[in-house]
């Protein structure tokens, strides 16, 4: 029989800061759990109330450590690996035996991961598709041949048997350059960009963590290719000058890269309107607008940025299908708001 209290013992440390500890205590704690869990992991558990500081429970991830602090975490469960069907509501823009395409709404992560364990596009697949998708692409992402962030909404595409599986992610990784795969979307930045059509090609790579990217060297080991078209759609409060303090520009991919339009605005200068993560320093832009769009710019909980468009080759027909997800009620508020 297993002994309750070591048990108990395994899942719960208590660690003792060295006289060399210093700097956050989500990364301190990652330090020293050597790899058990990742950084993202660890401020997750920190939040959740399940680390406490010399015996006080702390929530702050950047708290400090400092030498001779006592630090207590409650370990968490080994996590099913095999995500299970939710009743998620889907969207559902076409289906048939080989595939579904649906939009996705904002807000809804696309597979299981750190933190996001259930209510993902994923386990909705799975509840609506039934054993169909049973280990295709994975135990993790059955069925997924792309994704979109969290906070983008936008048309998607998952495979429902191994041979449109596997054709439809040779599309995806060849971006359209030899055949019909085609992905666009509509995104609002601030400023407008000089040029109203243009190309940006500057790779990426990780930006210091596991989820930021950045605009890399061609020479970094970390840098991939990544080719995003735009055309400005419109501008909004435009000046003498033909400068504008926002625009809805309309971009397509030739590449396919994380964050890549997000971090491709912001190095031109254009970031998408809401983007907490590439568009930090232009959140005093809102105070140049009348206040009625102040207020919807202030309030927006995303960044602006929706892909509308899909097309591709059906994996059994050969058919061209394309597919538009019309524009989400919050983007469309924010670019009535910006005309006003």
């Amino acid at each position: 029989m297993n002994d309750p209290f070591k048990e108990a013992e395994r899942a719960r440390k208590v660690l003792t800061a060295s006289d060399e500890a210093e700097g956050r205590l989500d990364a301190w704690l990652t330090s020293v759990l050597d790899g058990e869990f990742s950084r993202n992991r660890i401020k997750a558990l920190i939040e959740q109330g399940a680390v406490s500081l010399n015996g006080k429970p702390v929530t702050e991830p950047k708290k400090k450590i400092n030498a001779g602090d006592t630090v207590e975490i409650d370990l968490p469960e080994p996590e099913d690996p095999e995500p299970k069907g939710e009743d998620i509501p889907l969207e559902v823009l076409y289906e048939d035996n080989d595939l579904i395409v649906i939009a996705k709404p904002a807000g809804l992560v696309v597979h299981p991961g750190a933190g996001n364990w259930t209510g993902t596009l994923v386990n909705a697949l799975i509840h609506h598709c039934g054993a169909s998708l049973s280990g295709i692409g994975g135990v993790k992402r059955p069925g997924i041949v792309h994704r979109l962030d969290k906070d983008t909404s936008g048309v998607m595409v998952a495979a429902k048997n191994d041979i449109a599986h596997r054709h439809l992610a040779d599309q995806f990784a060849d971006h359209g350059r030899s055949g019909p795969l085609e992905r666009a979307y509509q995104a609002v930045v601030w400023g407008r960009p000089r040029g109203l059509k243009g190309t940006i090609d500057a790779p990426l790579g990780r930006a210091g963590d596991r989820t930021k990217r950045a605009v890399q060297k061609e020479d970094s080991s970390d840098a991939r290719e990544a080719i995003t078209h735009y055309q400005v759609i419109e501008r909004f409060h435009e000046k003498p000058d033909a400068t504008a303090l926002a625009a809805l520009i309309e971009c397509r991919l030739e590449t396919g890269r994380t964050h890549q339009i997000r971090v491709h605005m912001a190095h031109i200068g254009h970031p998408l309107i809401g983007d907490q993560d590439y568009s930090a320093g232009f959140k005093t832009k809102a105070n140049l607008l009348p206040d009625f769009a102040k207020g919807v710019v202030n309030r927006f909980p995303r960044q602006a940025l929706h892909a509308f468009l899909l097309a591709f080759e059906h994996p059994r027909t050969g058919e061209v299908m394309e597919f538009e997800a019309p524009m989400p009620e919050d983007m469309a508020e924010l670019i009535e708001a910006l005309k006003a």
